[in-house]
């Protein structure tokens, strides 16, 4: 018997490796890149006066001052975010609202004279009863920084009362200078405004 014979034909070419040039339109962007580039160089002078750059007076390009103690959102969110939240809407059942609040809305020598000495115990806002503490900021806020902090949060949420001046804080601050403690309570507070 005889063995069948492989043509030669039905077998694959060898491989081997072509001839890929890069495509000339790739050559010609990068000739024109970098020709740009060394026309860019040349032409911004860098041991010069810079005329390519910004030609703005220093005075405009200075930042300018940041007075941190009139910046009362800044200050509302780094002292009270995180009870009443960004919203001004608290927690409920842990930490009072502040939008549409009455004590935020009401008699600004209350509302300083809380935000001044904190409260522990009751407080009833907006009909829902709390209890919980708040810290005193007399120590920590200057009168300036308490105003803007108050007038802050009495224009936010839709609270639109009057600002408050560091004026006032500081005679809210005087009537209670001899206060070490926190305010025990709504009662308490409440009792020692009427009696002022």
């Amino acid at each position: 018997m005889s063995k069948p014979v492989q043509s030669r034909q039905s077998e694959n070419a060898d491989p081997h490796e072509q001839y890929n040039p890069v495509p000339r339109i790739v050559i010609v962007v990068i000739l024109a890149l970098l020709t740009w580039a060394v026309y860019y160089i040349v032409s911004a002078q860098p041991n010069s006066s810079p005329r390519l750059g910004d030609q703005r007076p220093l005075a405009v390009l200075a930042p300018a001052p940041v007075n941190a103690s009139t910046d009362g959102k800044q200050l509302y969110a780094n002292a009270c975010v995180a009870c009443h939240q960004a919203t001004g809407q608290g927690l409920p059942g842990v930490f009072p609202p502040l939008a549409d609040s009455e004590w935020v809305k009401g008699e600004p020598a209350v509302l300083t004279q809380l935000v001044l000495h904190g409260i522990n115990g009751p407080i009833t806002v907006k009909g829902q009863k709390y209890e919980g503490a708040m810290p005193a900021f007399a120590e920590q806020l200057s009168d300036a920084e308490l105003a803007a902090v108050l007038s802050f949060i009495r224009h936010e949420w839709g609270n639109d009362v009057e600002a408050i001046t560091p004026e006032l804080v500081a005679q809210a601050r005087a009537a209670s200078v001899d206060r070490s403690q926190p305010w025990q309570g709504e009662q308490e507070l409440q009792g020692w405004i009427a009696a002022q």
